[in-house]
């Protein structure tokens, strides 16, 4: 696998994003001497209340950077690590702007504070694809104010002026010769009044941005260091596990723990508040087994009377008949030349709920006190989750701390509005107080736990109808899509639904295609906890998009990537850079594919950023083989190459994995039928093709990465597919003799 940069034409900067209103400050250290800067908005917390009022320091850990007297630069990374890289992107950032040698750089996780919060989500969380993007600017202007105080302290040592001097790999540098390391400096420079402006490096002159770095957790991870989530524990803590209903919401009618009690290391059984008004029963004992083995010897009665039962046949055909009907209209067109169309293209479209089932299943570690609460967990969204455990605990917020551990994957599951699994273990905890104990509770979910857990990507019905004249050109695009809503009823609803359409549903529909499309929505009710998954809407959008416009130009007689650049023109220019480097780099149209292969090609936009798969697929005894994917990227600048790459090729397994057989939830009377990987489908190694990542190169602000690179993988798949057998793929997972 390989990588490349491609030179292109810089393209039209956007606008930064709340930019005027940052503001930076210098910062105290606590534990430990040196320089420390933090970002605040003013009034925001009771560090920045008090900064505003007083002048005081903001202290650690509401911090950025830490320059230690050892010369190391930690940075202290507002995000969750959980595989995509933002342990080393972000202190690149710092490392750029700072002038810092790359051995000087850590990474910390930062715990829930305000000061963390995202520059534009006005929240602290990992989603959207949103870390480079918002935190572009950010980071690097803490490492140039860091620069600018560092020198400003060498000066004031030297007697000099600040101009005369200049820095490398971690030194202030004299005309003479003399030079200081940054951290002989870091105490003096925690003195400088902090610059109010500072320049910022030309992308000619980046050193690290842009160039391939190696991950600062590769090693740990690598060699089975690393302590992620699940790891962590107390000396003191015990171990808890809760047997969920089996039908979501659902309460406890009779409950038997005789036999639980009588095993060896149990040490409790109670019944517990869950989330959507569900009841659970907490087994905990002085480790794991004994508390799995209790849990399992638990005879319990559910009442499932009052909760909706849900069966994925029964439901996909009740959103069959809906979306034959009219839906909240999310885009107008005129679609009256459909009905006199020479050519037609009806189609329908059926996509299942997916897990997110990361490697690394849920849990938490929760030591409540009487008037404090710690919690370590691998979270997404720790401005939520830590209003959720003071709510739940009881406390003011000032008395919680929500340490951020690294973890094992998330893919949106670790970023629940509702906090679900961060709730569940603070009852837990409540519970285990109540019953005269004390002690901290680490709270572990088992594989099957995730997988029947709930908080699925939705399933989802398209209904397409397009007319075409004659050459193919399209003169009306009728379009429906049924599923349920992951916004509705959330914090986010205010500002992410407008006039009753939920915009993550529709996202990905239409551009970059200039197509009279009239797009409706039905937004179905089911007892099924929904949720967004890596790429939301895009994750089934792009395939309709993508496989319809491939559909057309075959009812056109053109070739599929001549067809799409017609219907994009010439504004989409990112669009189209991306296209034509995929093309380029793959061969397409000039190399002779090996025989029984063919192409598929696929185009779509999501997180600001363009993604196009050129793959070769073949079918060996009815079975679909994809072998190579190359790959056009336009993020705009590129951070750090192998993280691109990586990022691209781990879309391109999990979006694989949606299109192998068993790849989907399904429900019978109101029961998740899948429990583990026996029988939910996820993609391993040996499915993996060969990947080739190019990237378009630009100075523009950079777009995200961490999800655009799985939506247009399947329909490329997919159109390869139909040129092999002449079969249209409608549904995922894919099923060649459905179709």
């Amino acid at each position: 696998m390989r990588t490349e940069w491609i030179n292109q034409a810089a393209l039209t900067r956007p606008p930064e994003g709340g930019m005027s209103r940052r503001s930076f400050m210098k910062a105290g250290a606590v534990a430990t001497s040196g320089l420390v800067l933090g970002f605040f908005m003013p009034g925001a917390n009771k560090f920045a209340r008090a900064a505003d009022a007083a002048a005081k320091p903001v202290y650690a850990p509401n911090a950025f950077l830490r320059i230690a007297p050892d010369n190391s630069v930690t940075v202290m990374v507002n995000r969750l690590e959980f595989g995509q890289g933002v342990h080393t992107a972000l202190p690149m950032l710092i490392a750029e702007e700072l002038d810092a040698d790359w051995s000087q750089m850590r990474g910390e996780l930062a715990p829930a504070g305000d000061v963390f919060k995202d520059p534009a989500f006005g929240m602290q969380i990992t989603g959207g694809s949103g870390t480079i993007a918002h935190s572009f600017m950010q980071y690097r202007e803490i490492g140039a104010k860091a620069r600018a105080m560092l020198i400003a302290a060498a000066a004031g040592q030297w007697k000099t002026s600040p101009a005369q001097l200049s820095t490398a790999s971690g030194f202030v540098l004299h005309p003479d010769g003399r030079k200081a390391s940054y951290g002989s400096l870091a105490d003096a420079a925690m003195k400088q009044p902090m610059p109010a402006t500072v320049a910022l490096k030309d992308a000619k002159d980046f050193r690290f941005i842009g160039k391939p770095v190696k991950r600062l957790d590769a090693l740990a991870k690598s060699s089975g260091k690393q302590q992620f989530g699940i790891d962590f524990t107390l000396p003191d803590a015990k171990v808890a596990v809760v047997a969920h209903p089996p039908v979501f919401g659902a309460k406890v009618a009779k409950l038997d723990a005789t036999k639980a009690r009588a095993i060896k290391g149990v040490i409790d059984v109670f019944e517990i508040a869950l989330d959507r008004g569900g009841r659970g029963v907490a087994v905990i004992a002085d480790g794991y087994w004994p508390a799995k083995q209790g849990r399992e010897a638990l005879v319990i009665e559910w009442d499932t009377s009052a909760v909706e039962k849900v069966t994925s046949s029964k439901q996909m055909a009740e959103f069959k008949a809906l979306a034959k009907k009219p839906g909240t209209v999310a885009k107008q067109a005129d679609v009256s030349k459909l009905a006199g169309a020479p050519k037609k293209i009806s189609a329908v479209y059926e996509f299942p709920y997916l897990a997110h089932a990361p490697m690394e299943p849920l849990n938490c570690v929760v030591d409540l006190k009487a008037d404090s609460c710690t919690v370590w967990a691998g979270t997404q969204m720790q401005t939520v989750d830590h209003a959720a455990i003071a709510a739940t605990a009881g406390l003011k917020a000032e008395q919680v701390t929500l340490n951020t551990m690294m973890a094992g994957g998330g893919f949106g599951r670790r970023a629940v509005p509702s906090s679900d699994y961060l709730v569940e273990a603070v009852n837990v905890a409540k519970a285990y107080k109540a019953a005269g104990k004390s002690g901290p509770v680490k709270v572990i979910w088992s594989r099957e736990d995730d997988i029947k857990g709930g908080y699925y990507r939705p399933s989802h019905v398209h209904r397409a109808d397009i007319g075409l004249d004659a050459k193919g050109n399209i003169l009306a695009w009728d379009h429906t899509i049924v599923g349920q809503s992951i916004i509705s009823g959330t914090p986010f609803e205010p500002f992410m639904i407008k006039d009753g359409v939920d915009h993550t549903m529709v996202e990905g529909m239409g551009a970059p295609y200039d197509v009279p499309l009239k797009l409706s929505v039905h937004n179905a009710k089911a007892n099924v906890p929904v949720l967004w998954w890596r790429s939301v809407g895009s994750t089934h959008t792009a395939f309709v998009m993508e496989t319809l416009v491939d559909e057309a130009a075959h009812v056109a007689k053109m070739d599929p990537v001549a067809y799409r650049k017609k219907l994009i023109g010439e504004k989409h220019v990112r669009h189209l850079a991306a296209l034509d480097l995929a093309v380029e780099k793959s061969g397409y149209g000039k190399r002779k594919l090996a025989k029984g292969r063919a192409w598929g090609v696929a185009l779509h936009a999501s997180f600001g950023s363009v993604v196009a798969y050129v793959v070769e697929a073949s079918v060996v005894k009815g079975v679909p083989k994809l072998h190579k994917v190359t790959a056009g990227i336009h993020c705009n600048q590129v951070v750090n190459p192998l993280t691109i790459e990586a990022q691209v090729q781990g879309a391109v397994l999990m979006a694989l994995g949606t299109t192998l057989p068993g790849a989907a939830i399904t429900l019978k009377d109101g029961v998740v039928e899948q429990q583990n990987f026996g029988d939910y489908t996820v993609a391993r190694m040996t499915d993996m093709p060969q990947v080739d990542v190019y990237t378009v190169a630009s100075s523009d602000a950079p777009t995200g990465m961490g999800e655009p690179g799985l939506p247009p993988l399947a329909p490329a798949f997919a159109n390869a597919l139909f040129t092999l057998t002449g079969k249209r793929l409608r549904k995922l997972p894919f099923d060649l003799k459905a179709a």
